[in-house]
């Protein structure tokens, strides 16, 4: 099997504005680079496990009724499955991890 490798200087933005990284059958990477504050988005689940590291930026991550605010160097875990949402506070960049990848 060959290396892949990824810049995130050349990389895609999807259609969320996430960049996706390097993945394969069971992970998958994604940056979300100098997102801005936004207001309430609705809350959402999804089947795939995410796990997150803020490289800059504050954010708040509401994880089954439960709040907590997102700044650099925390990371978090939202379950698959779990009823979530994120209210971006400031200018906002972090890595997640979704296993299985994200659709």
């Amino acid at each position: 099997m060959a290396i892949t490798k990824i810049s995130s200087r050349t990389a895609t933005a999807g259609a969320h504005g996430e960049i996706a990284l390097a993945g394969g059958r069971s992970v998958a990477l994604r940056m979300w680079r100098e997102e801005e504050p936004n207001g309430d988005k609705a809350s959402a689940s999804r089947p795939y496990e995410t796990v997150g590291y803020v490289v800059a930026g504050r954010a708040e991550l509401v994880v089954n009724g439960e709040t907590t605010t997102l700044e650099p160097g925390d990371s978090w875990l939202v379950p698959a499955g779990a009823e979530h949402t994120y209210t971006i506070l400031e200018t906002f960049t972090a890595i997640e991890a979704t296993a299985p990848p994200a659709a």
